[in-house]
């Protein structure tokens, strides 16, 4: 399983967009949710799902989209399931460390 993960330093924080490979470039509509993974946020080096976990917690903002991300970020005890947002089926979560 890979994912796009794309790392922006602003200040002290650390910025990173993590989207499943396959939902690069597509718009996610769910009524009035129009949801863009669009490759400007979320296009950044390819990896291994590992990896890109092991820069979420080195991270202090995270925007993470697409099953397989998220699923491994909660099997890791990153993100509570139930702060999962579902848009068109497929699942976005954030971390924020303050």
């Amino acid at each position: 399983m890979q994912v796009y993960a794309k790392l922006q330093k602003c200040g002290d924080y650390v910025l990173l967009a993590i989207c499943d490979e396959e939902l690069l470039g597509q718009v996610l509509k769910d009524g009035k949710i129009v949801f863009k993974v669009g490759e400007e946020f979320y296009k950044g080096p390819k990896m291994p799902v590992n990896d890109a976990i092991q820069l979420v917690e080195e991270s202090t903002v995270v925007n993470m989209v697409g099953p397989n991300i998220v699923n491994k970020a909660i099997d890791c005890g990153l993100v509570h399931p139930e702060a999962v947002l579902d848009i068109c089926g497929v699942p976005h979560a954030q971390i924020v460390k303050i």
